[in-house]
This record gives C-alpha cells, sequence and structure tokens, in this order.
C-alpha cells in the first residue's frame, strides 16, 4: 500500500507492532521522538509534516498502563496541532477495559474516564481486539472496530493438530467467548467455577463442569497478568484426568514471576498475540506468539479505502494469517 495521505507513527511501545503494521501496508514508519525526563514527565515530538494527512498511532496500555495511556494523550494533542487531518488510535490492548462498572461503593469507572479523555484529547476513531468488556465500546462516542484474535490463535492451533481436544474456559464470565472457540475448532466445552474476593489477582476454582478424563485441554482467556487462575485450573485439569495442557489467551501480561510459574506448571504451551511488548516472555520455551499486526494493517487499509471492516470479525483474509515468531 502506497498512500501520501496515509502515515503511521508508533508510541515508546507500540514500534514493533507499528513495523509489522507498515511492512504489511508497504509504508515507511514516520519519525517521532519520545522522552521519558527523569521525573517521569513524558515529552512527545512529531518529526515530520503531517498537515492534511490520515495518521495512524499505535500504542497498547499495556504493562505500563498510566505512562502509557498519557503518552497517548499527547500525542494526540501532537498530531491535532500539527494539522493533521484525522487521527486513528490503534490500541491493540485496553488494560483499564477491567475498569468497566461500578460494582462496589465509592469506586471509580476507570474505562469510561479513559475513554472520554482519549476523546477530548482529539481522536477520530479507535481500533482495539478483545476488550475485556466488548460494551466498552459504548464509552466512546467516536467509532470503534472491535477486532478478534480468535480466527488467527485457531487457525494456528488448528495447524497443530491435537486430537481429542475439549475448550476450557477458565469461568463462567468468558463461557460465550469459549464457546466460539469450540465452535471454530469443532470441539467439546468445559466450563470452570472460581470464585474472587478481593483485587489481589487470586482467584479460587470451586468446579469444572464438563467431560475432561482422557482429553487434551485448550485453556482459553481473553488476558493473564499473574498465572494463578492458568495454573490453578491446569492442576485440577490433570487431577481430573487431562492429558495434553495448553493456553490461548488474547493478551499476555505475565511478569516475571509469571513466566517462571508458567515453566514450572503442568502447562505444555501458551499461545498468544504481540498486542503488548512484554520483555519477560522472550526466553520462555512454552511460549509461542503469533502476530496480529497483519490484521491491524488490513484493518488500517480497509479504513482508509472505505471499505467495510466487519468481514475481518469472522473469517480472516489469507494473507493476514502469520506464523508465530
Amino acid at each position: 500500500m502506497k498512500n501520501n495521505d496515509i502515515k503511521v507513527f508508533a508510541g515508546s511501545s507500540g514500534y514493533d507492532f507499528a513495523q509489522g503494521i507498515c511492512n504489511h501496508l508497504n509504508l515507511e514508519l514516520g519519525k517521532s521522538k519520545v522522552i521519558t525526563f527523569s521525573e517521569g514527565n513524558i515529552y512527545v515530538k512529531v518529526e515530520e509534516t503531517v498537515r492534511d494527512r490520515d495518521v495512524y498511532l499505535v500504542q497498547s496500555i499495556g504493562l505500563k498502563s498510566n505512562d502509557e495511556f498519557t503518552e497517548i494523550l499527547f500525542w494526540i494533542d501532537a498530531f491535532k496541532r500539527a494539522s493533521a487531518k484525522s487521527v486513528t488510535l490503534i490500541m491493540p490492548y485496553f488494560a483499564y477495559a477491567k475498569g468497566d462498572k461500578k460494582d462496589e461503593p465509592r469506586v471509580s469507572i476507570r474505562a469510561r474516564v479513559c475513554a472520554e479523555c482519549i476523546e477530548l484529547a482529539g481522536v477520530d476513531r479507535v481500533v482495539t481486539m478483545d476488550l475485556h468488556s466488548p460494551q466498552i465500546q459504548g464509552f466512546f462516542k467516536k467509532p470503534v472496530d472491535h477486532l478478534l484474535a480468535l480466527p488467527i490463535l485457531c487457525e494456528y492451533i488448528k495447524s497443530l493438530d491435537i486430537p481429542n481436544l475439549v475448550v476450557v474456559s477458565p469461568d463462567a464470565g468468558f463461557a460465550k467467548e469459549a464457546r466460539k472457540y469450540a465452535r471454530y475448532l469443532d470441539t467439546s466445552i468445559a466450563i470452570g467455577d472460581k470464585e474472587r474476593t478481593d483485587h489481589d489477582e487470586k482467584a479460587k476454582i470451586m468446579e469444572i463442569v464438563g467431560e475432561i478424563d482422557g482429553k487434551n485441554a485448550l485453556i482459553v482467556d481473553d488476558f493473564s497478568i499473574s498465572g494463578g487462575t492458568l495454573i490453578d485450573i491446569s492442576k485440577e485439569l490433570k487431577r481430573r484426568g487431562a492429558k495434553k495442557i495448553m493456553v490461548c489467551l488474547s493478551h499476555i501480561l505475565l511478569n516475571e514471576k509469571g513466566v517462571k510459574k508458567l515453566e514450572d506448571s503442568d502447562i505444555e504451551l501458551l499461545i498468544s498475540t504481540d498486542s503488548i511488548l512484554n520483555p519477560y516472555i522472550v526466553n520462555s520455551n512454552k511460549i509461542k506468539i503469533v502476530s496480529v499486526a497483519p490484521l491491524f494493517a488490513e484493518t488500517i487499509r480497509r479504513i482508509h479505502q472505505s471499505e467495510s471492516v466487519s468481514p475481518l470479525f469472522d473469517k480472516v483474509p489469507d494473507e493476514v494469517l502469520t506464523k508465530e515468531k
């Protein structure tokens, strides 16, 4: 794709992902600069003209949520003040999507606050993937394209040719999405019953509903931070006679401790995407990353050429499917 009207820029944690998008579209990555001063102050600068250009800013809100969110606001403001024609935020992962409701007294609905700030900064459109709560799209007044990693992840799982597979949802809340995995892979499904009593990222597995004995299990979820739930449910699956245990995540936020727990667990393989820049997973032999940069690139192409994006939600074109990194 060659078009003088379009420009892709990367935030500080989005460089590799943005480069993958540009490679797919045959574009040069925009020139920019980010400086974080010693007291934490963030400075951003667009180092080329964007006047009357359609700008696409690539940055997830992931492992450094507060800094990455603040940086996004500064980038949008910089592009708007530089007379960009439009600014689209390419945000593969939105960490604050977890704060989607007021489920206890005197708390903030953080996702709504973030959405309003991003719009007030001047964004024209948002493209994201596998929000923790899809209804968050309604927090934005601007258009939101909500992409799904499921087709790309499932195509990779199919390539592994695993017999006697059962898809496992870690809780009832993800059961609807787990059924989509099961339908795509043509497998049975089991559902875990877990209880979380606090905000300490620890949950207790109470029960598993479904046939597990003698089957290969694929645990599916949208993200994992500590890996605790994945480890606990894998132990219960083993106790119930599961053979091979794998995990499929849309976003992987495991820290160093979480990766160590994964390496020592019954889980044989964890498959996820490159939606987040995560240095902790680089040396793990159990983690395979499938790139979704081509999916976002195709979305950008369709948006820019005024084509429908919705066909990408169910069936991903062959040219978008990529092997793991």
